[in-house]
């Protein structure tokens, strides 16, 4: 049982750094920063450069920020109510929140599944070892603590394998997950005020 909490415990390191360098690159943008670039843009009349801005910038906020701003850009001419034209950039933003959330979520179900299996795999060692260490005592005819401490060693070793790799997958999954909430309210901060920056800067700019 140890070769294949060998390998969970590859796999779980090699996405622990995948994934921390990804959280740790999306929390150096400063996203306040951004929403307020983004709303002042829009108050000097500069919508294509608050799209530019949105898009050279990665991360999900800006990501979803811009199909906010690419969606007003088209339906802004339209003879549309402001309520209709509201709901139509909401919805798309609600609709692409999903998929910029779930590229945060890559492989962070590997660390669950890691997590749940490995305690499993240990476990079945130590119920292999205590066979072994049966069927080794019942050949011997006579107790044998070499042969019978064998085989508890075997299910320790496996059964502390196992805990160890599902404790340091576990907790860093929560910590990422904590994270991606994180992001997720972001995100909804930023649509809130470019909402808002939409609704002030239509109104001054079609009268």
């Amino acid at each position: 049982m140890m070769i294949p909490l060998i390998g969970c415990s590859v796999v779980m390191v090699a996405v622990l750094i995948e994934r921390g360098l990804a959280f740790y690159r999306n929390q150096r943008i400063d996203v306040r920063s951004l929403r307020q670039q983004v709303t002042g843009l829009l108050a000097e009349n500069r919508l294509a450069e608050a799209i530019t801005l949105c898009g050279s910038t990665p991360g999900p906020v800006s990501a979803v920020l811009l199909v906010g701003l690419q969606t007003y850009q088209r339906v802004a001419t339209r003879k549309l109510s402001t309520e209709t034209r509201h709901l139509m950039i909401e919805k798309a933003m609600a609709d692409y929140t999903p998929q910029a959330v779930h590229a945060c979520e890559l492989r962070l179900n590997w660390l669950a599944t890691i997590a749940n299996i490995a305690p499993l795999f240990g476990m079945t060692g130590t119920v292999t070892g205590m066979i072994r260490s049966f069927g080794s005592l019942s050949g011997a005819g006579s107790l044998d603590a070499g042969v019978v401490g064998a085989g508890i060693s075997e299910a320790l070793v496996a059964t502390a394998a196992g805990l160890i790799v599902a404790l340091f997958s576990l907790v860093p999954y929560n910590s990422f997950m904590n994270r991606v909430t994180k992001i997720n309210l972001e995100i909804g901060e930023a649509a809130s005020d470019l909402m808002q920056a939409i609704t002030i800067y239509h109104d001054e700019h079609s009268r």
